[in-house]
């Protein structure tokens, strides 16, 4: 009757160990999205001055501003139902539509020696750059939370406990992003 006691009270024991664990590890989860969505909401309220000021130039350029406004809008959007594949889905687009901006602004003489255009732009670029860092440390917490879920022997507990892989922000697979940059150096 003892040794049965002590078993049980030291597989009760490890159960709380790994369920706090888990629970840590989903509670970075959620602060390393939390971080992401600090900067995609920077980059949110940068689009519309950035907008506005290339509006006067990029005449010819409407389609592309309108797309960037509406990707900004559903991007803005996504993140209200808490369905993180919408969220990645939605920025992916909004992405897209700013990378074309950026390339198509290159066109624009007038745009790059504009001041507050290019503090926008620079701004814009340190906070895409800020969001990579953002997802690059998602995806690492991401993945030993999944990790700590899947080994033997937690995972025969883990979703008895409640637990549920979380998704890594990935690119999707006709973005931008995956195409390889094509350098330029004809003067």
């Amino acid at each position: 009757m003892i040794p049965l006691a002590i078993v049980l009270l030291v597989l009760g024991g490890w159960l709380v160990f790994v369920f706090n664990g888990l629970i840590k590890l989903r509670n970075q989860v959620a602060n390393a999205f939390r971080q992401i969505d600090v900067q995609l909401k920077r980059r949110h309220d940068l689009i519309p001055n950035l907008v506005e000021s290339v509006k006067g130039e990029m005449k010819f350029e409407k389609e592309t501003l309108e797309r960037v406004m509406l990707a900004r809008a559903a991007a803005v959007n996504a993140g209200q139902g808490g369905n993180m594949n919408e969220v990645l889905a939605k920025e992916g687009m909004l992405t897209q539509a700013l990378g074309k901006l950026m390339a198509v602004s290159e066109n624009y003489p007038n745009l790059k020696a504009n001041e507050s255009v290019k503090t926008l732009m620079e701004e814009l670029t340190h906070t895409e750059n800020q969001i990579g860092f953002s997802r690059q440390f998602y995806n690492d917490v991401v993945t030993k939370f999944n990790i700590a879920q899947q080994v033997f022997p937690t995972n025969m507990f883990a979703s008895l406990l409640g637990f549920t892989p979380s998704a890594l922000w990935e690119l999707p697979a006709d973005s931008v992003e995956r195409e390889t940059p094509k350098v330029n150096l004809a003067v």
